[in-house]
């Protein structure tokens, strides 16, 4: 079967237009661009002959139709006729449904608009807020109540998920320490030589790197990895509804999700920070060696003397808050997954965001206390 087309004759000023061969929607393209080109200028009547339509869809009719609505919009008088009946049903109905109606105009947008996109975003966020002090409780209480009852703590699981978290991201977490600590070293001595203290690198990459660069990167190279893989895997539990059958069980989804990831967290983050710090230390005493020509003994001497026990312990110690924040937030949005890919996704990298965002915060406020306390 042929692909549609027309023949046109002219007497006059009356037009015959033969419609011929297959009118489908798969010849729509060709067949709009030449009907478009087709002039109304001289013509008084004209005659759309359906007759030699071999095959019609709605497309086709609905160009045809188009055609001599146009033709008649110009002042000339059209007539459509010679269709077979199974073409006519079609054609007529396409008559009768009519044109499309327009597209309404788009609006642009005010500064009201602005301002409701903004309170939207702030009630959205105060609510986020709420669901997730909520969620905090939630784990607390869960948790105080397996501490009472020790035999409910699922070990195989927390075991399991602290391979995940903790010995399986040491060489992503080691390589990237690694690379911070040269870079530290190699942008201290670069700023250090126009004062002729290069040997102060040493300070600025132990006290940088114990202080705060071990931690932070550590944590957020584990919201990355850890806190959007438990927003996955619970998120899926919810789409499959496997977290639905738990509660029809009687089981708790924070007792038997949550608390395991939480506890792994906690435990794996700090072994990774001290990791971390030893490897960025290491890396940064290598650059210092290559770029000032310093020994392992002056190195050593050097980070012993610039290197407190609290400077140390400051990046310690906020490994289990930041553990535990990446921990609840990955499984809160995990749980908040409802039935679809694209909630899944969407909430997977809020929790990354949020993780990450939380753990500036509490990063902020722990140095705001330590300086306080003047450590």
């Amino acid at each position: 079967m042929k692909p549609g087309w027309f023949e046109e004759t002219r007497d006059g000023d009356r037009l015959v237009l033969a419609a011929v061969g297959a009118w489908t929607i798969d010849a729509a393209g060709p067949l709009d661009a030449a009907l478009r080109r087709l002039s109304a200028d001289g013509l008084s009547a004209a005659r759309i002959d359906l007759g030699g339509i071999e095959a019609l869809d709605t497309a086709g009719a609905w160009l045809l139709v188009r055609t001599g609505r146009v033709l008649a919009e110009a002042g000339v008088e059209v007539t459509i006729g010679g269709a077979a009946p199974r073409h006519a049903q079609i054609f007529d109905r396409v008559v009768e449904v009519g044109p499309p109606p327009p597209l309404p105009p788009a609006r642009r947008a005010t500064a009201v608009d602005a301002v409701a996109r903004l309170g939207k975003q702030v009630v959205d966020a105060v609510r986020q807020g709420r669901d997730l002090l909520a969620f905090f409780g939630a784990v607390v209480v869960t948790a105080l109540r397996v501490l009472v009852h020790p035999g409910r703590i699922r070990f195989v699981s927390f075991v399991h998920h602290l391979e995940q978290a903790g010995l399986n991201a040491l060489p992503i977490v080691g390589l990237v320490a690694f690379l911070i600590g040269v870079v530290v070293a190699y942008q201290g001595v670069d700023q250090f030589r126009r004062f002729g203290v290069q040997i102060f690198t040493v300070n600025l990459l132990g006290i940088s790197v114990l202080r705060e660069l071990g931690i932070l990167i550590t944590a957020i190279l584990v919201a990355g990895r850890s806190g959007s893989a438990y927003t996955a895997q619970i998120g899926t539990m919810q789409v499959n509804e496997e977290v639905d059958a738990m509660r029809t069980l009687g089981l708790d989804p924070i007792e038997l999700l949550v608390l395991p990831r939480i506890l792994a967290l906690i435990v794996a983050l700090p072994l990774l920070t001290f990791f971390a710090d030893i490897m960025a230390v290491f890396g940064g005493g290598v650059m210092s060696m290559m770029l000032i020509d310093l020994t392992v003994p002056r190195f050593l001497r050097q980070l012993q003397e610039a290197v407190g026990l609290w400077t140390f312990w400051v990046g310690i110690i906020k490994a289990p808050v930041f553990a535990f924040l990446i921990g609840m937030v990955g499984c809160f949005e995990g749980l908040r997954v409802r039935g679809s890919a694209e909630s899944l996704g969407q909430l997977t990298t809020r929790s990354v965001v949020e993780s990450i965002f939380l753990v500036i915060v509490f990063d902020a406020l722990f140095s705001i206390l330590f300086s306080r306390l003047g450590i």
